[in-house]
């Protein structure tokens, strides 16, 4: 079940276990709790049993010849890692999204040069196959490339927030947390690299490699030897949006992760995503959030 190391038996209610990496969040289900939770309405048919936040999880990873008994989702914001399944091998980096079912053999580890960090969740329930293997088909395989990887990682915040409250209604909560992680997975993750990657999954590459740094979309379309118009054109067809706002989103989402993961000052958030003045940074928040970061960061505090 774990994705962890702990110091003991965890009993009663979720249980924050706070050995392992500086800065992390994880909380564990005792076995009498998911056996409960799955005789109930709601979490029967989707349970989240262990969740965490992993910052520069350096040595991290896991080898699991017969799963790990439930499903697996890890969400990498930044630095990178691996992963081995019978499938075959795949390289995950920032803004990619893993799903391991729950009785598949599998290994994962992070990067010795550049450790990733990791939003993770373990979860189980009637439905959860079907999500996992719906995933998984979209992205040809168990590694998905996120439009919004800062969306998935917030879902998974909230989930370990939700298993904080040590409650039936916070499971219920984490529960739909985890339900739109993974219909997030399944919306919006894209196939895994490779050389036929299109013009638009090349420029996406290099906007979630370069964020918070602004590229003009004359230069990006230089990058992926499109026109300007071009690209805009094949940007809002594909993903929805123009690459400008695309560019403001990942800000945003490395913002949303920051407030929810750190203690760092609004100012100080700002300049990380990219922003000099932290007025300008507030006002744009609160325009996509409807709530200011410093509301937003007390939401669930």
């Amino acid at each position: 079940m774990d994705d962890h190391v702990t110091s003991g038996a965890v009993v009663g209610s979720p249980e924050v276990v706070r050995d392992g990496f500086a800065g992390q969040r994880m909380f564990v289900l005792a076995p009498p709790v998911i056996t409960a939770a799955l005789a109930r309405p709601v979490t029967r048919r989707l349970l989240v049993t262990d969740a965490g936040f992993f910052p520069r999880a350096a040595h991290h990873g896991r080898s699991r010849p017969h799963g790990a008994g439930q499903s697996v989702l890890l969400v990498c914001t930044e630095g990178s890692g691996w992963c081995r399944t019978p499938e075959g091998s795949y390289s995950v980096q920032r803004g990619d999204a893993v799903l391991l079912p729950a009785t598949g053999a599998h290994e994962y580890a992070a990067s010795e040069e550049d450790p990733w960090t990791l939003w993770w969740l373990h979860c189980t329930g009637s439905d959860v196959e079907d999500l996992v293997w719906t995933a998984r088909a979209a992205a040809g395989g168990p590694v998905s490339h996120l439009r919004d990887p800062g969306s998935v990682a917030a879902f998974v915040s909230a989930a370990i927030d939700a298993l904080d409250a040590g409650t039936a209604g916070g499971l219920v909560q984490a529960s739909g947390a985890a339900w739109h992680a993974l219909t997030e997975v399944i919306a919006t993750g894209r196939r895994p690299r490779g050389p036929s990657s299109s013009p638009v999954e090349r420029a996406l590459e290099h906007l979630r490699a370069t964020t918070p740094r602004r590229t003009s979309v004359q230069e990006l379309a230089a990058m992926v030897g499109l026109r300007p118009s071009q690209l805009g054109t094949l940007f809002r067809q594909q993903i929805g949006t123009s690459p400008l706002r695309y560019q403001s989103d990942l800000r945003m989402a490395r913002a949303r992760e920051l407030l929810d993961s750190t203690d760092l000052s609004v100012a100080e958030i700002a300049r990380t995503c990219g922003y000099e003045d932290p007025l300008y940074f507030s006002r744009q928040f609160s325009n996509t959030h409807t709530q200011s970061p410093t509301a937003f960061r007390t939401r669930a505090r």
